[in-house]
């Protein structure tokens, strides 16, 4: 083989390690942006599982009778503290959600409550937790589907499989949290 052959072998050789290397930069870039993603969607829970305290000692003397709603929330809330996995953590804020949404059902059907300030504020402070934890939950969404399209096209997939990216869970509701929850008195 000629020298310029080899020149060409070498060129080939070279641009296919570069664009290797580049490729393995953006996918780690990729997965540390959806591993801080995540982090900011547990800031948000551990906000949400913050407040609730304040707002359950703020209206448990006025509803005692939904005893049950608290207890599936300081249950739930234990859950959470001990998942150590994404999915597990998901489930234990699912649970607190459908118990949420049943306390302000209840709040709803109490008037007398929402004239005590505190009241309020705790439920615009819930409302606004709420909205924020939606928000970086799609944020979450959204980077996970941009790096897993990355990693199922070509030739990127092969680079990916070579360097163990895999893919990605996307963040999913519980099932049957479509549905309205039912407040039995």
């Amino acid at each position: 083989m000629s020298k310029k052959v080899w020149l060409i072998v070498l060129a080939v050789v070279v641009l296919v390690v570069l664009y290797a290397g580049g490729l393995y930069n953006s996918l780690v870039k990729d997965n540390e942006n959806i591993n801080g993603q995540w982090a900011q969607v547990e800031t948000q829970y551990q906000r949400r599982f913050d407040l609730i305290p304040n707002l359950v000692n703020s209206v448990k003397g006025a509803m005692a009778q939904e005893k049950s709603v608290f207890d599936a929330i300081a249950e739930a809330r234990t859950k959470y503290g001990s998942a150590t996995t994404p999915e597990a953590k998901v489930g234990a804020a699912n649970q607190v959600e459908s118990a949420l949404s049943r306390l302000l059902v209840v709040m709803e059907n109490y008037p007398q409550l929402k004239s005590i300030d505190t009241v309020q504020t705790l439920m615009v402070q819930l409302e606004g937790t709420e909205n924020r934890i939606s928000t970086e939950r799609g944020r979450f969404n959204d980077l996970v589907k941009t790096y897993d399209a990355k990693i199922k096209t070509i030739p990127a997939n092969i680079f990916a499989k070579i360097f163990g990216f895999a893919e990605r869970a996307y963040f999913e509701s519980q099932d049957g949290s479509e549905t309205a929850p039912k407040v039995n008195f």
